[in-house]
C-alpha cells in the first residue's frame, strides 16, 4: 500500500507516517518496480498497533517499541480487530507517496467520518470513504494528554460499516479511543456512528463501558481549540442525541408490542424524578440513568432549568414520584434540595450520587436518604425500590 492509502486506513496524515518511519523504524519494507517503497500487510498491522496504543495514552516511544516487537499473532489480531478511527482525506500530497525521501510539506485535511478494518465487503483500501455532508478542516493535532492514563493495550471489536448497535458486548478500549479521537476532530458524524444505541441495547453498559471512559479521557486533554470548537460539547451532544433516539425507538417498540404509551397512567404511577445539584448543568449520567430505567420498564423524568428548594418540593408534590435522585459531578454539591424534599416527604426514597466522601456527612440522616458512589449502584438501588412498590 502507498503512503496515502495507509494514512487513510489509520486516519493520520502522511507526514505522521514519515515521522514514525524516521524516529521509530515503522516504515514501508516493500518495494515495487521503480524502487517505490510500499507498506506490506505486516507494516500496516504494526502501524495499527502503534496507532491504538498512542490513542490509549501510551507514550509514542513505548508504543513504537511494542509495535516493533509484536509477534505474528498480535499483528493478525491488530489487522482483524482494528477499531473504527477518525479518517482524514489528504489533498495535494497523494503523489508524494512515490518518493523515498521525506516530504513534510504543508497539506490540507478534510474529515470524512470513520474508517474500519478491511473486512469481507471487498472494499478497496485505496478508496477513501464518501464524505457525509460534514466538511471539516484542520484535523491536525489539537490535544495533549493532561494526566496519566492506565489504559492497557487491548484490541478493539471487529469493525463494521455504518452505525452499530451497542447491545450485549461491552466496547473495548479501542472503541473508546476512537470516540475520543472523533470528538477531538469535531466530527458529529463519527461520534454518532460510534454512539448508536439500538432499541435492544443496554444504556447502562453503553454509559459505563463507552461514554463515561471517553468523557474522562477527554477531560484529561488540554485542547487548543478555535472559536466555536469544544470537544466535550461534540461528545455530549452526540450522546444526548443517541439517548433520545434510543428512547423514541424503545417506546415505539413497546407500543407496537401492545404495551401502553409512555404517558399512560399505568406507567406514570411509578416515576422517578432526577434532579441536578443547584447551579449545575444536568450531567450526562442523569440522562443515561433515565434511559437505563426506561429500558427496565420504569419511567424517569429529568428536571432541567432552575429548581430552587421551594420549586423542587412543588414538583415532588405535583408528580408524586416513587423515588427521587440527585445526580451531580461536584465534590461538594449544594444539598439543600435533598434536605427540603426529605423534610416535606420523610418517607420518600432519595438517592444521591456522590463520589467524594467529603460531602456525605452533609446528607440528612435517615433511612430513606441513601448515598450511592457509582452509576451501576445507583441504577440497581433505584430499581430495587421501584420493584418493591
Amino acid at each position: 500500500m502507498a503512503v496515502a492509502a495507509v494514512a487513510r486506513r489509520l486516519g493520520v496524515a502522511p507526514a505522521t507516517l514519515r515521522t514514525w518511519d524516521r524516529r521509530y523504524g515503522l516504515g514501508p519494507s516493500g518495494r515495487t518496480a521503480g524502487s517505490h517503497r510500499r507498506y506490506t500487510p505486516d507494516d500496516v498491522a504494526r502501524l495499527l498497533v502503534m496507532r491504538r496504543l498512542t490513542l490509549e495514552g501510551v507514550a509514542p516511544v513505548d508504543a513504537a517499541r511494542a509495535a516493533v516487537e509484536a509477534d505474528d499473532t498480535e499483528l493478525a489480531s491488530a489487522a482483524r480487530t482494528a477499531p473504527a478511527l477518525p479518517a482524514v482525506h489528504v489533498e495535494g500530497d497523494e503523489h508524494a507517496d512515490d518518493a523515498d525521501g521525506d516530504h513534510d510539506d504543508g497539506f490540507t485535511e478534510q474529515f470524512l467520518g470513520t474508517v474500519g478494518a478491511p473486512g469481507g465487503d471487498g472494499a478497496d483500501d485505496d478508496q477513501a470513504p464518501e464524505p457525509e455532508q460534514e466538511p471539516r478542516g484542520r484535523a491536525r493535532l489539537r490535544a495533549l494528554p493532561g494526566g496519566a492514563t492506565s489504559a492497557g493495550p487491548a484490541a478493539g471489536p471487529p469493525a463494521a460499516s455504518g452505525p452499530r448497535s451497542v447491545s450485549a458486548p461491552a466496547p473495548s478500549s479501542g472503541r473508546v479511543s476512537a470516540l475520543v479521537d472523533a470528538a477531538l476532530a469535531y466530527s458529529r458524524t463519527a461520534c454518532d456512528n460510534l454512539l448508536v444505541l439500538g432499541p435492544d441495547g443496554d444504556p447502562a453498559s453503553w454509559w459505563t463501558d463507552l461514554v463515561k471512559p471517553a468523557w474522562l479521557r477527554l477531560s484529561e486533554r488540554t485542547v487548543l481549540a478555535g472559536p466555536g470548537e469544544m470537544p466535550e460539547v461534540v461528545l455530549a451532544t452526540a450522546a444526548l442525541r443517541a439517548l433520545r433516539h434510543y428512547t423514541e425507538e424503545f417506546e415505539r417498540a413497546v407500543v407496537e408490542a401492545g404495551g401502553p404509551p409512555a404517558n399512560h397512567p399505568s406507567r406514570m404511577r411509578k416515576i422517578v424524578l432526577v434532579f441536578a445539584a443547584p447551579d449545575e448543568v444536568v450531567p450526562l449520567s442523569a440522562h443515561a440513568l433515565a434511559a437505563a430505567l426506561a429500558a427496565q420498564g420504569s419511567m424517569a423524568r429529568i428536571v432541567t432549568g432552575p429548581a430552587s428548594t421551594h420549586r423542587s418540593v412543588e414538583l415532588v408534590t405535583m408528580v408524586r414520584p416513587t423515588a427521587v435522585v440527585l445526580a451531580t459531578t461536584q465534590n461538594k454539591p449544594d444539598l439543600d434540595v435533598v434536605h427540603a424534599v426529605n423534610e416535606s416527604y420523610p418517607d420518600l426514597p432519595i438517592f444521591v450520587g456522590l463520589r467524594a466522601d467529603a460531602a456525605a456527612s452533609d446528607l440528612p440522616f435517615g433511612p430513606t436518604v441513601q448515598r450511592v458512589r457509582s452509576f451501576t449502584g445507583l441504577l440497581h438501588e433505584v430499581l430495587a425500590v421501584l420493584r418493591s412498590r
